[in-house]
């Protein structure tokens, strides 16, 4: 219980990220099927999970 606490707002960022690369791929994804990124929900999803909990765990306040 305490990685969690610890671990927040990785935690939150990556499931924000995810969710934000799924839609990113649902809604614009990749005409071609040849875009590294964006042409599979899976890939777009882990970067947008790795995205988002990279931004979020930089917004961490040490004490």
């Amino acid at each position: 219980m305490h990685l969690l606490k610890k671990y927040k707002l990785g935690i939150l960022g990556a499931a924000f990220g995810a969710l934000l690369g799924f839609l990113y791929y649902y809604f614009v994804g990749c005409s071609t099927g040849t875009c590294a990124i964006t042409s599979s929900p899976i890939n777009s999803t882990a970067y947008g999970a790795l995205m988002g909990g990279l931004a979020f765990t930089s917004l961490k306040n040490e004490k």
